[in-house]
């Protein structure tokens, strides 16, 4: 019998490679190592366990204190940290539930720590299902009324889930420190604006990274062009991307734009 050239299964095999490149998956070996330094050293809330598909990972859920319950928020956070990350998603996860939001802050899919956000858009597609999960997980609480509040690359997840799946499960989204990412269509936060209805805080701060603020007007033209008259673009002065030193403004912005927009008020259509 004649074997094949070797040339032929070195062409094909490239070939193979170039057609069907090796997607990556969350580090969840690193999920496993935030959730252990995290679960250790937890003092407000409790972790839970959610799961995607195949997939468990981990949420901090924190109660709501106040006299009137209002609703609850998941918390998404941005590029390779963890859901009770210092800057931006611990302030809001701890304060919030006075005000009457309880708070459900998930991991988002990672990946290791000299990754490249382009290297994100290989992983984009496992952040709805983790957001599905949460939505499901609150609603088994008994908590219908549900806004999303994101930060940096969770804000751009965040945008993603919603223009994808327009649904009454979330009432509004507060977006923290959104940029447009043009490395891949499903990253676009200015595309997926285009499509979101729901109530959207766009904030972020006068100090903030150059393309957050290069973009800002047109972010504000998607939702324009989306006809979302509720809308709202904010810049809070002095506040950079982490908000460090200027929590208790990113706490009183948010709180208050909730109690607005997403906390059983008349939503003008």
């Amino acid at each position: 019998m004649t074997l094949p050239c070797p040339r032929f299964f070195i062409a094909a095999t490239l070939c193979f490679l170039l057609a069907s490149p090796v997607v990556p998956a969350s580090d969840t070996a690193k999920e496993q190592r935030w959730r252990e330094q995290i679960v250790e050293a937890l003092l407000d809330g409790e972790p839970v366990t959610l799961k995607a598909g195949d997939t468990e990972f981990l949420g901090i859920y924190t109660e709501q204190t106040a006299a009137r319950a209002q609703g609850a928020v998941i918390l998404l956070h941005g590029m390779g940290v963890h859901p009770d990350w210092p800057d931006v998603i611990q302030p809001l996860r701890i304060a919030l539930p006075e005000y009457g939001w309880s708070t459900l802050s998930i991991q988002m899919p990672i990946l290791a720590n000299d990754a490249a956000i382009r290297d994100y858009a290989a992983i984009w597609g496992e952040a709805p299902p983790r957001i599905d999960a949460a939505v499901t997980w609150l609603k088994k609480q008994g908590i219908e009324n549900i806004a999303l509040v994101a930060h940096s690359l969770g804000a751009s997840m965040a945008t993603t889930y919603l223009a994808g799946k327009p649904s009454k499960n979330v009432r509004a989204l507060v977006a923290i420190g959104l940029s447009d990412l043009d490395l891949d269509p499903a990253m676009s936060s200015v595309a997926h604006l285009k499509k979101i209805r729901v109530p959207v805080l766009d904030l972020y701060g006068s100090l903030d990274m150059p393309l957050i603020l290069k973009t800002a007007k047109l972010r504000r033209a998607a939702a324009r062009k989306a006809g979302n008259r509720n809308y709202v673009q904010y810049r809070v002065e002095g506040a950079d991307h982490f908000f460090q030193g200027a929590e208790d403004a990113l706490v009183k912005k948010v709180r208050s734009w909730l109690a607005r927009y997403a906390a059983g008020t008349e939503i003008r259509r």
